[in-house]
């Protein structure tokens, strides 16, 4: 399947979820990343859900970061085209953005160099580990800028399609994805 439908369908799924469901699926996701190979590292990227998207809540998993006294890093959307990373502390200010994305105001710039793991969103993906998001680009060029090492997961309240038919070059497989079911790892 393309892109284009992918994104249409699943923003069409999305939008059929209560509330509640939405919450019950989140927590189940982030019980399953706890099984996860990656609480030996330092710096984790964790994305703030929209609410108004109808968004997996990333409150369980910061919650479970904080609780595991890891660096929690928070991006804000630069220019429309880019993001700049900055570490979650006591003083950090959220407001959310034009596209009601919930993120730092300011505050201490983390290098996407320094990062360890990257909890990516998506509104679809793939059994090779490709996905499909809002269509920016935000996160693959984002990706790009990180290690070779990072350890990208994927955080899905659906299960895979077999396959995204048009993948480009600049696309980056992820290493992991979490489902309320399911991990997958690719």
């Amino acid at each position: 399947m393309l892109k284009k439908e992918l994104r249409l369908n699943y923003i069409h799924h999305r939008n059929e979820l209560s509330s509640e469901t939405i919450s019950n699926y989140s927590l189940e996701i982030a019980n399953r990343v706890l099984e996860l190979p990656v609480w030996t590292f330092e710096f984790y990227h964790l994305f703030l859900s929209i609410s108004e998207k109808n968004e997996i809540e990333t409150a369980f998993i910061m919650s479970i970061l904080q609780g595991k006294d890891k660096n929690i890093v928070l991006p804000k959307v630069l220019d429309d085209t880019s993001l700049i990373h900055y570490l979650l502390t006591d003083n950090t200010v959220l407001r959310k953005n034009k596209w009601n994305i919930p993120e730092p105001v300011d505050g201490l710039e983390v290098p996407p160099l320094k990062l360890d793991v990257v909890f990516i969103p998506l509104l679809a993906f793939d059994r090779r580990g490709y996905r499909v998001g809002y269509g920016k680009g935000f996160y693959d060029k984002f990706l790009k800028e990180c290690r070779e090492d990072v350890i990208k997961i994927g955080l899905s309240l659906f299960k895979p399609v077999d396959k995204i038919s048009d993948i480009q070059k600049h696309d980056i497989p992820m290493d992991f994805c979490v489902t309320p079911e399911k991990i997958y790892i690719f």
